[in-house]
Order: structure tokens, then C-alpha cells, then sequence
């Protein structure tokens, strides 16, 4: 007789796993299923190049929700961060450069190079960014009540989130309810003149985001960006010991502790749905698995648009699904080096801190607006915003000796192009981004032993990313919080009943945060103590 499991959960990404984490602790008989040949979706370590430990995708952490590490018990399984300091590089084309610490007074310092005034007034807006990033927090963790409430639940929700609002002050909350509506030039224009700062500060407010620094609501995406924590350090990011894999891993072997099992290899063809229930799943080889729930950690147009047939679901809900924005604009290169780049605006070969941070090759908004600008014409951008990593300074053990990984993730790369496919110009576009990086560190094309190209599509097509979005959706007002997948079906549920959600589509959005897979493993164990 076939096995039944409690729960089957589709995708053996970080939340998938976090989700089997919870339910297996509650005793629940839990099966993940990945149709790669490795788990962690993608947040992953590969070896693409011999000898060479490489995040494919995902390559730093900072989100992952403190929550998640100590009910998981992640650090008894193997996870280890290791902080970045400085926390960003940025070199400039007139042989200038500006570094930000995790020290204050280094960064006030660093700041006065450019503008004493903005120096003074920096401590002030990390403390602001620091008290909204504080009431934001909290709103993670909470299943989000319907835009109209409907029950005393809803009811309550809301009330909770009174408190924390009071506590902000009327000139800080009307702060951040300003911010959630701007761009992210707009908010740091009100702040600072220096453009190497503002610049170096809004990458985090258009990473993996399909829009540039005047676009409505990137202002949010930088705050979103500073909710995390490494070391008890909030909006600090590190490199994972082991790559972004070794997050993947430690979420594996703690669901595993407690009975999980996990499939890899194991893709999943169709979700069983009778009678307006989730009855399990079919793999592509036609292997049928029976479950009492079914929770899927793939984004929303994978869930709904592929492994459901139509009939099974609304139509208003289906076309809901269908205008979620999900289209990617980012492009990712990995790369093999023989030695560390030479920046010519900060020299030297051996480790040092030019190479320990983020390196932004972005010297102002201006440059970053018109990368946006030829995406919006459907092509590459012709001068791209780079932002590099250098893991092996932290962990050598990614690399052979002597040898270094590049990440190298770039802005903007849209999904859709105008008169080419990215498979005819993937190697060419490569090659513009590397000869970028040259103008700024003339070595770098000496040193490369190999490299990967991660367009978009490919992106789509090795993990599974609708268009390539690195988000499951686009970080959008109007695609988030009570609104994340759709108005009205927020709480991981579904309109097919013991189905589930708990990836990065649902609240609170992207990142490798492991809160969605943590809040719709407590949705599911409502509903399950009810059914029992």
C-alpha cells in the first residue's frame, strides 16, 4: 500500500523547508519534493566550476528571520554568517572611492570626504530607518488580516499594530507613511547632497526590482532591505559559511531531525484536486503521492497557472493570478578568478577591504536612472549597475587556494527584450558587463578562469522563477502585505481547500527571509488541530 503523508510540500526552497521544519516539529508526517537535483530552490551552493563552491543565485543573507534560526535550531545544523565590514565598496570613475562600515564613526568620517552637512545628518536617518524598520518587523511574522475585516481575528490583527504606530511619534510616522508612496530619489534627495551616498544607498531600493530610483515606491524596497540582521547588527548583511547552500542545508537536516523526508530530483507534474480538495500530488513520471495537504513553495503563477487544471479554479481567481507583475529584470554572472580585481581608485591584489564588502559599481543616481531607462526601450542596460561579492575573503574554503569567486549581480536585464532573445546575446551582454567592471579594475579580465551567465530565462528556467523574478512578484504596494498573492487570499490558504502556500508570493515577500514558510506553517497547524 502507497505511503500517506500529512503534508506534501512542493519545492524544497528555503521556505518549503522552513514550512517542513515547523510541521515536522509538530509531529506532522512531512514529504518535500524538489525537482532539482539539490534543495534550497534558489538559495543554493553548486559546484559550476571545478573546485568552486558557488551561490548560484541567491549570494548574501540578512533577512532570515532571527525567529526562524532559533526555533529551527539552525546554528546546531551548521549555519554560520559571517558579517560584512565594511559593508559596501564604492569605487569612483574619477579615482575617488567611499566605503560604509559597521562602525558609525568610520562612516561619518567617509562621509565628510564628500559632504560635512550630510555627515551630520547620516546618524539621524539610520536611526529613523532603524525605528520604522522596528514596526515594520513586526508586521512579518503576522498573518495578514483581509482588507475588510471579516472576522474578530482581522479585527485583532489590526489592533495589535496600533501600539507599535503610537510608539513611533506623529513626525515619524508621517515619515514613513510618506515613504511608502516615494521613490527612492525622492526620499533620499529630502536627506542628502552627496551623490555617491544616495547612490550607494538606493541599490537596496531597486535590486531585483522592475523599476529605477524616481519609480513610486522604491523608497519601500530600501526599508525592506534594512530589516534584517546579522550579529544582532540590524540592516547588516554576510556571506553564509558554505554559500547561500548552507542555509538550505541546515534547514534540511533540522526538518529532517524530527521525520521529514526529502526528495530530490522529484518533479512534481500536478497537484491532485477532487471535489474542491487538495488530495496530493503526481510527479512527472507519473508516481501518485497522497496527502491530507498539499503546501506549494513555488510562486503563484507556478501553483495556480501550471500544476492546477483550469476547471479546478475560480476564474476571477485565476485572472487575478494571471495580472500579478512578476516580470524579472535582473541578470546574475558568476565568476572563477585567479586573483582579486586591482580597482584602480583603490590598489592592491591581496585581501583588503575593497574587496569585503559590496562592491557598487554605480557612481549616481543619474547613471543608475539611465540603466532604467533602456530597460523601459526593452534592452539591456548599456552601462549597468553592478553589485559584486567576494565571498572566498571571508570563506576560502569556496574556492582552491589562492583562487577567488566573483558574484556579480546586475541591473538592469529585463525579461522581455525588444529585438533579440537572451539566448543569441547572453556571451555578448557577459561581455559588456565584464568590460564595465574593467573601466574600474583593469585586471579583471586577466584573471577570470571561467564564468556563468544567469540571464532572466535561465533563471526562470533552472529554478523555476515566472519571468525570472528573483521576488515570486514584484515588491509593489499594490502587491503586498494583505494584497500578496491577491486582495482577499493573503493567509497562505487557497480557494482549493488543504492547499497551501508558503513561498515568497505570499507575505512578506521576497528575499531568504523563511517568514512566509514560517507563518503558513502556522495557518496549516490551525487548520490542523481543527481537523483533528
Amino acid at each position: 500500500m502507497a505511503t500517506r503523508y500529512d503534508a506534501v510540500i512542493v519545492g524544497a526552497g528555503h521556505n518549503g523547508l522552513v514550512t517542513a521544519g515547523y510541521l515536522s516539529r509538530a509531529g506532522l508526517k512531512v514529504l518535500v519534493l524538489e525537482r532539482r537535483y539539490v534543495v534550497g530552490g534558489a538559495c543554493v551552493t553548486e559546484e559550476i566550476f571545478p573546485g568552486f563552491k558557488v551561490s548560484t543565485a541567491a549570494y548574501l543573507c540578512s533577512l532570515l528571520h532571527p525567529k526562524v534560526v532559533s526555533d529551527l535550531e539552525l546554528p546546531r545544523f551548521g549555519y554560520h554568517i559571517f558579517p560584512k565590514d565594511p559593508a559596501s565598496f564604492t569605487p569612483l570613475p574619477d579615482g575617488r572611492y567611499f566605503f560604509l562600515w559597521q562602525d558609525s564613526q568610520r562612516n561619518l568620517a567617509e562621509i565628510a570626504k564628500f559632504s560635512e552637512r550630510d555627515a551630520g545628518l547620516f546618524s539621524a536617518y539610520e536611526d529613523f530607518l532603524s525605528r520604522l524598520a522596528a514596526v515594520a518587523e513586526q508586521t512579518f511574522t503576522m498573518t495578514p488580516p483581509n482588507p475588510l475585516p471579516r472576522s474578530l481575528q482581522d479585527w485583532g490583527t489590526y489592533l495589535r499594530l496600533i501600539p507599535s504606530l503610537l510608539r513611533l511619534g506623529r513626525k515619524d510616522l508621517l515619515a514613513g507613511m510618506k515613504m511608502m508612496f516615494q521613490s527612492v530619489r525622492d526620499f533620499l534627495d529630502e536627506r542628502f547632497e552627496s551623490d555617491v551616498l544616495k547612490a550607494t544607498l538606493a541599490t537596496d531600493g531597486v535590486i531585483g526590482i522592475n523599476g529605477g530610483p524616481s519609480t513610486p515606491g522604491t523608497a519601500y524596497v530600501l526599508l525592506h532591505h534594512c530589516m534584517g540582521e546579522v550579529g544582532g547588527k540590524r540592516g547588516l548583511w554576510g556571506f553564509v559559511e558554505g554559500g547561500m547552500g548552507g542555509v538550505a542545508d541546515a534547514l534540511r537536516r533540522s526538518s529532517e531531525a524530527y521525520g521529514s523526508i526529502t526528495r530530490t530530483s522529484a518533479p512534481v507534474a500536478r497537484i491532485r484536486i477532487r471535489d474542491g480538495r487538495a488530495l496530493g500530488v503526481v510527479l512527472e513520471n507519473g508516481e501518485e503521492i497522497d496527502a491530507a495537504i498539499v503546501v506549494s513553495n513555488a510562486d503563484p503563477k507556478q501553483t495556480f497557472l501550471r500544476l492546477i487544471e483550469p476547471p479546478a479554479l475560480p476564474e476571477d481567481f485565476r485572472r487575478g493570478i494571471d495580472h500579478i507583475r512578476m516580470e524579472g529584470c535582473s541578470l546574475k554572472v558568476n565568476l572563477a578568478l585567479s586573483e582579486l580585481p586591482n580597482f584602480k581608485a583603490y590598489p592592491g591584489n591581496g585581501p583588503g577591504p575593497q574587496h569585503k564588502g559590496t562592491i557598487h559599481i554605480c557612481p549616481s543616481l543619474d547613471y543608475m536612472e539611465r540603466a532604467w531607462d533602456d530597460t523601459r526601450q526593452g534592452i539591456p542596460s548599456r552601462e549597468p549597475m553592478l553589485e559584486c561579492c567576494i565571498p572566498t575573503t571571508y570563506d576560502p574554503s569556496l574556492a582552491p587556494p589562492g583562487k577567488h569567486l566573483m558574484s556579480i549581480f546586475v541591473q538592469y536585464a529585463p525579461y522581455k527584450l525588444a529585438n533579440a532573445s537572451w539566448d543569441e546575446i547572453r556571451d555578448a551582454y557577459a561581455d559588456r558587463v565584464i568590460d564595465i567592471l574593467s573601466d574600474y579594475a583593469p585586471n579583471i579580465k586577466g584573471a577570470i578562469l571561467d564564468r556563468q551567465v544567469l540571464t532572466p530565462l535561465d533563471l526562470e528556467r533552472e529554478f523555476g522563477l515566472t519571468h525570472g523574478n528573483i521576488f515570486h512578484g514584484e515588491l509593489s504596494l499594490d502587491q503586498l502585505f494583505f494584497l500578496r498573492p491577491l486582495p482577499g487570499w493573503a493567509q497562505y490558504r487557497t480557494p482549493i481547500r488543504n492547499l497551501y502556500l508558503c513561498g515568497s508570493g505570499t507575505h512578506p515577500g521576497g528575499g531568504v527571509t523563511g517568514v512566509p514558510g514560517h507563518n503558513a506553517a502556522r495557518e496549516i497547524l490551525r487548520d490542523w488541530r481543527k481537523l483533528k
